[in-house]
């Protein structure tokens, strides 16, 4: 699957991610081994509350000092690197599905239309966007494009925070484009599944038609029942506009950082869709598309901060494709 990123280098892809999200800085660095990706170092900090707050609209990096310290300390860890993958939080970014019935020869005009299409409903002027799309899933009735746009300066703080640590981000995507990026790299499916993707701070939900995005919903954490209101949501727009016939596999990644009134939530959410929906519930596994080293220690949190790194790492490999 290809997601729209803010940025992409001309060169061959990166070979260290790094994560800036609200609670943690995180960065994974890969190799080859036997012909297969594989993880050969990583680290993470966990960072203060209020010092990074994933925001369409408003600054992001609250403690510029704190967060830049935090990255240096995790790159030394991973053996730095010029040259970086960036995944950033879910919030900071609006993401829109619109379909044509008719797509436009030009690729400048394609532009056009798209700008045209999303400028009624963004959250700010377009003008001060920074907007990437790619093709969606066909159909009889159109095409679909995946739109993604975020304030240019929202994004330039991401990328000044990597440049002050002399490490470039080539690459800039969203955390659950790449975890969904990281289980389609080692699970092949045409059917219908669910990805959610949970954090201290935000929680997102994608449904997939095999590797095709054809739903994405994210909001704010905050408040209780906030992950059932959002699945609720979610399953309804499923069954009533995408003639949803039932999810193979519901994927959860994040489920070892959510808060506590979180964890009772994802509890209980698994528990729904396990018996209730009879839909299996699994969390996601980077394993399964890359190799961890020897040396590292394999638990639930470390799977979980390793998802969107690995997603975004193998991203360009002819399997995630």
């Amino acid at each position: 699957m290809k997601m729209p990123a803010f940025s992409l280098g001309a060169t061959a892809g990166p070979t260290v991610g790094i994560e800036l999200a609200g609670h943690r800085v995180s960065a994974v660095s890969m190799t080859a081994q036997r012909g297969r990706p594989a993880v050969s170092a990583h680290a993470m900090e966990t960072l203060p509350e209020g010092a990074l707050v994933p925001s369409l609209t408003a600054v992001n990096v609250r403690d510029r000092r704190v967060v830049v310290a935090a990255l240096q300390r995790v790159l030394e860890r991973v053996g730095g690197a010029r040259r970086v993958g960036l995944v950033v939080p879910d919030p900071i970014a609006k993401v829109s599905l619109v379909k044509f019935q008719q797509v436009p020869a030009r690729g400048e005009d394609l532009d056009q239309l798209i700008r045209w299409q999303v400028r009624k409903s963004a959250p700010f002027p377009l003008e001060d966007a920074q907007l990437s799309y790619v093709a969606g899933a066909p159909g009889p009735d159109g095409q679909e494009y995946i739109v993604t746009i975020a304030r240019r300066e929202t994004v330039a703080e991401y990328e000044s925070v990597c440049d002050e640590v002399g490490a470039q981000a080539g690459l800039v995507d969203l955390s659950t484009f790449n975890v969904a990026n990281a289980v389609l790299a080692g699970w092949n499916t045409a059917e219908d599944w669910l990805l959610v993707n949970v954090t201290p701070d935000w929680l997102s939900m994608a449904i997939l038609r095999g590797g095709q995005l054809i739903s994405f919903r994210s909001r704010s954490a905050d408040g209780e029942g906030a992950l059932a209101e959002l699945v609720h949501q979610t399953a309804m727009y499923y069954e009533d506009r995408l003639n949803g016939g039932g999810f193979s596999q519901v994927m959860l990644c994040g489920a070892s950082s959510a808060g506590p009134r979180q964890s009772v939530e994802v509890d209980q959410l698994q528990r729904r869709l396990t018996e209730r929906l009879a839909t299996p519930v699994a969390s996601v596994d980077p394993r399964l598309a890359v190799t961890l080293g020897d040396r590292i220690v394999e638990t639930p949190a470390l799977l979980d901060t390793l998802a969107p790194l690995v997603g975004l790492l193998v991203r360009d490999s002819k399997v995630a494709a």
